[in-house]
C-alpha cells in the first residue's frame, strides 16, 4: 500500500500491529512507565516500520515540554549570532528541538518583549548571545524558571558560558607572523573597553615582549587606514609585520599601505582576526586570520541547553573553545 494511500499512522496502529494496548505502546515510545526492555525494542521497530511519527505537540504535553528553546541575540546583523544559530540547529535537529531566534537591537525593552513572547510559548530554554564577551543579558534573565546558557556572552556567576579562547587565537596569529621571521609585529585592533579587543593584546604583548605596540581605535576599515596614516609619519623603524584585532581593521590595513606603495605580504605581512569570509576572502590578498569556530561554540551551547532541558547536570562556568588560523595570502 503506498504513503499516501494509508495516510498517517497514529499510535493505534503502532499498538495493534505490535500487538500491545495503546497505554503500553505510548509508554514505550516516551521512554515511560516499566515497560519491559524486550517490549519496548519491539513497539520502537515497529513504529518504524509501519511509518510512525509522534506528534511534536502531543509527546511535549505529555512531557510537559515544548521541544524548542529560543536565542536571544544583540547581534543586528548576524555577524556572530547566525554562525552560532547554525551550530545551536545542527545540535538540536536530531533531537527534534525547534530554535526560535530573536533580536533585540540593544533596546531594553524590545529585549523584554523577545522574553515574554519566548516565555508565553512555553520554550524549554534559552541561549543568551552577544556581539561582545563582555555584554551582561537584561536582569530578568537571572530570575527565569527555566535553564539559560551564555555564548560569547558574559553571564551570571555559576552560569553555563561558553567563549572563544581569545588569548590562544592571538597567540596562534602572532606565532605563525614570528614563524615567518617578522620580528617587528604592530597590534592594531578595536576599542579598549572591549574585553576581547583586551585579552588579544595582552597574549600579543606577552610573545612579542618589549618591542610591542598595541594602537586601539575602532573596529572599523576607517580606523585601519588611519592607524596606518599614524605609523608612516612617525618615520620610525616600520613595523614588518601587523597583526589586526578584526578583519575589518585589516582589510583598511592593507588598502592604505597598497596606497602607499607598501604590499602586503612582501613588505609587510597582515594577519586579521574573525574569519569573516566575505571580508577575508575579497581582501586584495586575501587574508590570513583567525576563525572563533563560531559554529562550533553554538553546536556546544545547543548540547549543553538540550542537557540542562532534559534534567542533566552540565559543570557551571565558562568553557573556553579554542580557535583555529585560516592562512591565505597576506601572510
Amino acid at each position: 500500500m503506498a504513503e499516501s494511500d494509508k495516510g498517517r499512522r497514529t499510535i493505534r496502529d503502532v499498538a495493534k500491529a505490535a500487538g500491545v494496548s495503546i497505554a503500553t505502546a505510548s509508554n514505550a515510545l516516551n521512554g515511560i512507565g516499566r515497560t519491559k526492555a524486550e517490549t519496548v525494542e519491539k513497539v520502537r521497530r515497529v513504529a518504524e516500520e509501519i511509518g510512525f511519527r509522534p506528534n511534536a505537540l502531543a509527546r511535549g504535553l505529555l512531557k510537559r515540554r515544548s521541544h524548542a528553546i529560543g536565542m536571544i541575540t544583540n547581534d543586528t546583523y548576524g555577524r556572530l549570532t547566525l554562525p552560532m544559530a547554525a551550530g545551536v540547529s545542527e545540535a538540536l535537529v536530531d533531537h527534534g528541538v525547534s530554535v526560535f531566534l530573536c533580536a533585540t537591537n540593544n533596546d531594553p525593552r524590545l529585549a523584554r518583549l523577545h522574553l515574554e513572547s519566548l516565555l508565553d510559548r512555553q520554550v524549554d530554554g534559552i541561549i543568551f548571545t552577544a556581539t561582545r564577551l563582555d555584554l551582561r543579558p537584561p536582569p530578568e534573565f537571572a530570575k527565569l524558571p527555566i535553564p539559560v546558557v551564555y555564548a560569547f556572552a558574559e553571564g551570571p556567576k555559576e552560569s553555563v558560558t561558553f567563549h572563544p579562547d581569545d588569548a590562544q587565537g592571538a597567540r596562534i596569529a602572532v606565532e605563525h607572523l614570528q614563524g615567518l621571521g617578522r620580528q617587528r609585529i604592530l597590534h592594531i585592533t578595536g576599542a579598549e573597553d572591549y574585553k576581547a579587543a583586551r585579552i588579544r593584546a595582552d597574549s600579543y604583548r606577552e610573545l612579542v615582549g618589549s618591542g610591542s605596540s598595541v594602537m586601539f581605535g575602532d573596529w572599523s576599515e576607517e580606523w585601519g587606514r588611519e592607524a596606518v596614516a599614524q605609523v608612516l609619519a612617525r618615520g620610525s623603524a616600520r613595523p614588518d609585520a601587523i597583526f589586526c584585532g578584526s578583519d575589518e581593521i585589516a582589510r583598511g590595513v592593507i588598502d592604505a599601505l597598497r596606497d602607499n606603495g607598501i604590499s602586503a605580504p612582501e613588505d609587510i605581512a597582515i594577519a586579521g582576526f574573525d574569519n569573516w569570509e566575505i571580508v577575508a576572502k575579497q581582501t586584495r590578498p586575501p587574508l590570513t586570520t583567525v576563525d572563533m569556530e563560531l559554529k562550533e561554540l553554538g553546536r556546544r551551547a545547543g548540547l549543553a541547553i538540550h542537557q540542562l532541558c532534559n534534567g542533566e547536570s552540565v559543570e557551571p562556568g565558562q568553557t573556553l573553545l579554542p580557535c583555529s588560523l585560516v592562512v591565505r595570502k597576506s601572510a
